[in-house]
């Protein structure tokens, strides 16, 4: 599935949603062209950086029926603290993460896109997702563990045998770090276990976090959750410049 990508840097919204979220910080909504369809991400961008320092990469993929916007709004404390870039993309339908329209050559070209006009720590770029994009950040991890540092994901799993032959595609044990509530509806507690065995197995380094009473719902646990997740990806770094697969 080779993409083409006619990648315009655009803000297309300067009202609310890019009014400055804080004194230090903006988000702004960009869209790009990618494989002839118009697509949309939001960047959050804290106060100005330190002359020399190159700031770590955030790319944040939202659950099902929601948008990039939602979710990027839930981690600009933990941005504007840690001093890390946010880049948040919408998937192609609000149903959820498909892998040929949403897979890594889509999130490469948002990446890329950003990159026409900004700077970032290549080897600190990370992924975090929830509910139907943590799924998807699984799999996207695997494909592209040399050119993530590190995945961490709230409420998510494989159910689908044929998601972990995905695993047979990492080139490198990329760090992974699960968070799920004991309560969860969607992923009970067996199948994000078996997803961990699958990665332990493969010998990925993998962080289990299993948070009592907790349901799905994000928006009730981001505030401690984030930090927790930030600390586990922040530790990792990748051991020499990123390496891109592209897909046919």
């Amino acid at each position: 599935m080779k993409v083409g990508v006619r990648a315009a840097f655009m803000v297309i919204a300067l009202s609310l949603a890019s009014l400055p979220a804080n004194a230090g910080g903006m988000i702004e909504t960009r869209a790009l062209t990618v494989a002839g369809k118009s697509r949309t991400y939001f960047v959050y961008q804290p106060a100005a950086e330190s002359a020399g320092t190159l700031r770590p990469l955030l790319l944040l993929l939202h659950g099902s029926q929601s948008t990039g916007r939602e979710l990027l709004n839930e981690w600009i404390e933990v941005a504007d603290r840690a001093g890390v870039i946010l880049l948040a993309p919408n998937a192609t339908t609000p149903v959820g993460w498909r892998i040929r329209e949403d897979g890594p050559d889509y999130l490469h070209a948002v990446i890329d896109d950003f990159a026409l006009h900004s700077t970032f720590d290549r080897r600190r770029l990370y992924l975090f997702g929830i509910s139907g994009g943590a799924v998807h950040a699984l799999t996207i991890g695997s494909l592209e563990s040399d050119y993530f540092a590190a995945v961490a994901i709230w409420a998510g799993a494989w159910r689908d045998q044929r998601s972990y032959r995905a695993l047979a595609h990492a080139r490198r044990k990329i760090p992974i770090a699960l968070f799920i509530g004991d309560q969860d509806e969607f992923f009970p507690i067996d199948a994000v276990q078996e997803t961990v065995a699958a990665f332990r197995k493969a010998d990925h380094p993998v962080q289990l976090t299993i948070l009592p009473g907790q349901r799905h719902n994000y928006h009730h646990v981001a505030s401690r959750l984030n930090p927790d997740a930030w600390q586990f990806l922040q530790a990792s770094e990748l051991p020499g410049e990123p390496h891109y697969q592209h897909y046919d």
